[in-house]
């Protein structure tokens, strides 16, 4: 699609949307307002513009027609009502949010990682220990995800920038070569693994997929819960546990590789350890630094902000030297993740504002009497997991998606309103393997040379069916049974 087209689409839906007359019972002004916040979502989708642009323009134009888009006559009738500060307030409202701010400390956290040597190291190290077989070679690919998972929320530069470079040599050690038949002797199998588990790994940690925590954020402004960092691992770690073992068996089986074993891998690795020399100082430090990030987030919740103990450690480093200042202000993808993020919590937060989801729980949920419970809570599930397929961004569909979602579920009777919010957050993760425009690393994968198109969509078919099961006869049941009398129970208004 043309640039010119893709800039323009957003704009044509937003003016078309605010032309037509308002729903019964919902303000023209709330209407208008939703109208541009359809076309911030049309832009994200398309992104004639970086996301952090597209955020910018919204909350701008939101704030400067504030009078017609954020504001109702009742709240511009009171005396001495400033609708330009007020709405300069509320358009700078995602800056100071915590969440927003843990988002760009994890991307730091990755930069360390990056620039250390750290990760590949991790991953070169379980190639030398588990890559004799084939299949341990998968399951060495997984471990190297897992293992940096809990610390690089943009799963872009965890599974394509830090072990998709380490994987890629692997199959020419085995003659396995791009668009040729041969990928299929080793190739095809090693990554694909190493695709499909950044899905799952995503879901797993709060911190490893930054549209989480998005999430969280809009979950907090609409129904005003929260939840800790080790809440979401308890709630994802049996079904996720479960997918990272099943992962590269299952890839075995549907994505054959003709090499079973070989020492190629272990000695490539090996030299390539050799050239890295012993482990540094920097990695030691950043080894040191980032457990204390873990430990802060698991164990001293109560008495330390998880934002600011990864604010802590970001001023460590710096300390340290493991990063300097001028390297973290290079970091475009932390900066931007803090623009795009700050200003699409602001516009999810004004649908709120304006009375949007007040107004679409009522209507909608007068359709949704007499459902039980679970019926429900399966259908909402359902929908959400698989809508995703008309995404190419995990961002959009929790900007678009999630806070409907989350309306619906005020109106449902019976529905506990934590567990399913955070059933619905969880899924975001796993919809990654969906399509290879799913997630930010598949294209990366799909245009290896390694997944044609029809291997790729094979696999990625099963295995979405496969997470999705998994995660409805495990993770649903254990969050709504033992989550909701253990480490859900603590959740407060």
């Amino acid at each position: 699609m043309k640039l010119r087209l893709k800039a323009l689409l957003p704009i044509g839906i937003t003016l078309i949307l605010m032309a037509l007359p308002a729903p019964d019972g919902l303000p023209q002004f709330a209407w208008r307002y939703f109208a541009l916040f359809a076309g911030v979502v049309a832009g994200i989708i398309l992104e004639p513009l970086p996301g952090g642009a597209i955020g910018l323009m919204g909350v701008t134009i939101a704030a400067i027609g504030s009078r017609w888009l954020l504001f109702s006559p009742q709240e511009l009738a009171k005396p001495g009502f400033d609708a330009a500060t007020q709405a300069m307030t509320w358009a700078l409202s995602g800056f100071a949010n915590t969440t927003v701010w843990l988002i760009f400390a994890a991307f730091i956290f990755s930069q360390g990682y990056e620039k250390t040597g750290l990760g590949a190291r991790i991953a070169l190290l379980l190639v030398r220990a588990m890559g004799r077989r084939t299949l341990w070679l998968g399951y060495s690919a997984m471990l190297a995800d897992t293992a940096l998972a809990p610390f690089t929320p943009s799963v872009t530069a965890r599974s394509a920038g830090t072990i998709y470079p380490v994987l890629r040599h692997l199959p020419l050690l085995y003659d396995s070569k791009p668009d040729d038949p041969s990928a299929n002797r080793i190739g095809s199998y090693i990554l694909w693994v190493a695709v499909a588990t950044s899905a799952v790994t995503s879901s797993m940690f709060l911190t490893a997929l930054a549209p989480n925590l998005l999430a969280m954020e809009i979950v907090h402004t609409i129904l005003h819960l929260r939840f800790t960092w080790m809440q979401w691992f308890l709630a994802s770690a049996p079904g996720c546990a479960i997918l990272l073992l099943l992962v590269p068996a299952v890839g075995y089986l549907v994505c054959k590789p003709e090499v079973k074993r070989g020492d190629a891998a272990v000695r490539w690795a090996t030299e390539e350890l050799a050239r890295k020399g012993p482990v540094t100082r920097a990695e030691k430090l950043l080894m040191a630094l980032v457990g204390l990030a873990l430990v802060l987030w698991i164990a001293c919740g109560s008495i330390v902000d998880p934002t600011a103990a990864a604010l802590a450690v970001i001023v460590l480093m710096l300390i340290c030297g493991v990063l300097s200042w001028q390297e973290v202000m290079r970091n475009a993808a932390a900066w931007n993740t803090l623009v795009w993020f700050a200003t699409l919590v602001a516009m999810a937060a004004g649908l709120s504002r304006v009375g949007f989801i007040a107004w679409f729980a009522k209507a909608v949920g007068a359709h949704l009497i007499g459902f039980a419970p679970l019926t429900a809570l399966l259908v909402l599930l359902t929908f959400f997991f698989f809508a995703h397929y008309a995404f190419a961004s995990v961002t959009a569909h929790v900007t678009a998606l999630l806070p409907v979602m989350l309306a619906l579920v005020m109106q449902m009777q019976g529905l506990p309103l934590a567990p399913t919010a955070l059933l619905l957050c969880l899924s975001l993760g796993l919809m990654g393997v969906m399509t290879p425009y799913a997630s930010g690393p598949n294209p990366v994968y799909y245009g290896s040379g390694y997944l044609p198109s029809a291997k790729y969509w094979r696999l990625a078919t099963i295995f979405s069916f496969m997470y999705f099961v998994v995660f409805l006869v495990v993770t649903v049941p254990w969050v709504l049974v033992v989550g909701s009398r253990t480490f859900l129970s603590v959740v407060g208004q």
